[in-house]
């Protein structure tokens, strides 16, 4: 398995990870599953303060493995703070996992409950770093926001990036048509990109209400 081959089939997937990156098997794995009973409140966390700007989204590309929209990060456009955050964090990209069938695809699973997809916002600490390539390195460089996606009425902000993939009006459906291709072999159906729930290993859960 190259090194650029990782994936979520079953010569490639998460069980395999940690034979490319050891990190996949270190203590500070995501997903988990969140059991509500067990998280603790914490009184210190303070609402997250989000600050968008739609005009700063790039491009929307195939990785591979999910798709992709990108944005301009050289300045604080989008930024996230607030929360457990110490600084501001800048909006890198978005991107959405997903399972076979409509009743699983989240990574995070809430007292056993999985989502129809996740989405994952992507962001770096500007203030502490200089780039998001320097920041992905460092245990305080990035903050995800996760997001529970359900099946449901027609949305139309996730529409827009339906019809920039094909003019497709399936969403999820959609989304599983993707191709993902290793090379020197054919292209397949992206039918699954999710990472089963890994253990906590000593870390506690917070939330900032009861």
């Amino acid at each position: 398995m190259s090194r650029h081959s990782w994936g979520y089939a079953e010569h490639n997937g998460p069980v395999h990870w940690n034979e490319l990156f050891p990190i996949a098997d270190g203590d500070q794995q995501s997903p988990i599953e969140i059991k509500t009973k067990e998280v603790k409140y914490d009184s210190s966390l303070q609402p997250l303060c989000i600050k968008y700007d739609a005009s700063s989204a790039k491009i929307i590309s195939n990785s591979g493995h999910s798709f992709n929209v990108d944005f301009d990060d050289m300045e604080d456009k989008s930024v996230l703070h607030g929360g457990p955050l110490t600084g501001r964090y800048r909006l890198r990209q978005f991107h959405l996992h997903w399972g076979s069938a409509d009743d699983h695809g989240s990574e995070h699973v809430v007292d056993g409950v999985r989502y129809a997809a996740e989405l994952h916002i992507v962001h770096w600490n500007s203030d502490k770093y200089p780039s998001f390539v320097e920041a992905a390195h460092e245990p305080d460089g990035l903050a995800v926001l996760g997001v529970f996606l359900q099946i449901g009425e027609f949305n139309p902000q996730l529409e827009k990036i339906i019809d920039l993939l094909d003019s497709i009006k399936e969403k999820l459906a959609t989304f599983r048509t993707l191709l993902c291709t290793e090379e020197g072999e054919a292209a397949t159906f992206l039918l699954s990109n999710h990472r089963p729930p890994q253990p906590l290993k000593g870390r506690q859960v917070r939330a900032s209400f009861y």
